[in-house]
């Protein structure tokens, strides 16, 4: 476990693009699409779920009627969305989008419908809880989501993380959680990385394919230094986490020492994933939502050219 900055072994790069320039209150979820080559992401308050074409620049947005923690690709095409009341399905023409240069175009759903006609939606799980909302999902080896939830006020206790297989059926696997932020697994799958951002950890279990265990600290944020949201798992097998509050990308090795840091000049990144053709681009989204005078790029996307060699990122099999 390690704890800090570690200033003097540690990396530091300022080193950033603008990808897409937004104002989205809680932008968060950034997935490579690799069959699509085009990234998708969303705005949790706004609900919405964005994707967005670096060669072409082409942008898509579908409007969701309830607020959307994470959208990942299908196989086959399509999106399956983690919402406020459980896991939805879009199918692949649900998201059309606008030329290079110009906005996104709206799409509406759950059963909502455009020029274009009724969009195909249909709920994979449903499951109302008051008070609570999705939040971070992530895609195994084996197609499953592992999908995370937490309150509207943050009770520790009030999420969960569990993992949907691709016929809809519901495993919990963690029930005591705050906020259910990053997941993701090494490169030989044989570890998942997870994060409950008040705890202010990254933890890591052993990991058979279908269950955890062994739960035990990686990292660890100190205090004042931010809470670590999202994450993404490299080739080397190094976790990139986004501080929240900590302007910052950190890079933990496999051992969790702190050996590189993107520094933002937003104070809220969100979540990071590589994309492009070779997974070589770090791309990270951003939040505006609760600062009283937001950073110009607060809600945008940005990217970091070249960062580092991402993996390819499973399908949804359902």
């Amino acid at each position: 476990m390690t704890t800090g900055r570690a200033k003097g072994r540690t990396a530091r790069t300022h080193a950033y693009e603008v990808a897409v320039r937004a104002e989205a209150a809680l932008g968060e979820g950034p997935t490579w699409d690799a069959d699509a080559g085009r990234l998708i992401w969303i705005d949790i308050l706004g609900s919405r779920v964005f994707t967005y074409d670096p060669v072409s620049g082409r942008r898509t947005v579908l409007a969701t009627e309830q607020h959307v923690g994470a959208a990942k690709p299908r196989v086959g095409g399509g999106l399956v969305v983690n919402l406020r009341d459980g896991i939805g399905l879009y199918g692949p023409d649900s998201v059309t989008g606008s030329g290079p240069g110009s906005g996104p175009d709206s799409v509406t759903g759950p059963g909502g419908s455009t020029a274009g006609g009724p969009q195909e939606f249909r709920w994979l799980h449903r499951e109302v809880v008051p008070g609570r909302r999705a939040n971070d999902a992530a895609v195994a080896a084996d197609g499953s989501l592992w999908a995370g939830t937490m309150r509207y006020d943050e009770a520790p206790g009030g999420g969960s993380l569990s993992r949907v297989a691709p016929d809809g059926t519901v495993t919990t696997v963690l029930d005591d959680v705050a906020v259910s932020n990053g997941t993701g697994w090494s490169p030989d799958g044989r570890l998942m990385y997870y994060i409950d951002s008040p705890t202010r950890r990254i933890d890591v279990f052993d990991f058979d394919g279908r269950q955890v265990s062994n739960r035990r600290q990686l990292a660890v944020v100190e205090e004042g230094e931010g809470f670590p949201d999202g994450l993404t798992v490299d080739a080397d097998g190094c976790v990139w986490v986004a501080l929240w509050d900590g302007g910052e990308i950190r890079r933990y090795t496999p051992s969790g020492t702190l050996d590189r840091v993107v520094e933002l000049p937003v104070p809220r990144p969100t979540a990071c994933a590589f994309g492009g053709a070779d997974l070589t681009d770090l791309y990270i989204t951003t939040a505006r939502t609760g600062l009283e005078a937001p950073h110009p790029l607060a809600g945008s996307v940005l990217v970091v050219p070249g960062a580092g060699r991402g993996v390819p990122q499973p399908a949804f099999a359902g």
